[in-house]
């Protein structure tokens, strides 16, 4: 019974690992994706998907970056999804 249990805590040691390593991994491969995009592409991408897109003008730098923050819970977005988006929308 007792080397039972040991197997058990090892199998679920090697399976916890395993789905560590499968979403620091993943992780990579989506910022890899994310630091090939441009902060407009990103924009494109993320914004229109809930809404018409509104002009850069629209806001100022400041405003823009509380929009940001604000937008980027309600669309899921990185930290840095969000800083290229609002740098472009800034310029």
């Amino acid at each position: 019974m007792k080397t039972l249990n040991q197997k058990n805590i090892i199998g679920i040691l090697v399976s916890l690992i395993g789905t560590l390593l499968f979403f620091a991994i993943n992780g990579c491969f989506v910022s890899k994706k994310v630091a090939a995009k441009s902060g407009v592409q990103l924009w494109a991408e993320n914004c229109q998907r809930c809404h018409n897109m509104p002009s850069p003008a629209t806001f100022s730098p400041d405003q823009w970056e509380i929009v940001g923050m604000h937008m980027q819970t309600r669309a899921q977005l990185t930290d840095k999804e969000r800083e290229k988006i609002v740098e472009f929308l800034k310029q």
